[in-house]
């Protein structure tokens, strides 16, 4: 949970910069926004879940 929460929290940063700076639109912006939504309710969710997971996983065993 707290890494999933502080991914989502790195994104929305991320595309509030792109925003302001003016290299990501809203419209796409909101695109991305709502695929990411609705892939989360699909099959491939837990997928891709368990692979950010192990990648995480693999990065945390790399720097501690």
């Amino acid at each position: 949970m707290a890494i999933s929460l502080s991914v989502v929290l790195l994104l929305a940063i991320i595309m509030v910069v792109l925003i302001r700076g003016g290299s990501l639109k809203a419209g796409p912006a909101l695109v991305a926004v709502l695929f990411g939504f609705f892939l989360a309710s699909t099959g491939m969710a837990p997928a891709i879940n368990r692979f950010l997971n192990s990648l995480a996983d693999s990065i945390n065993q790399i720097a501690f």
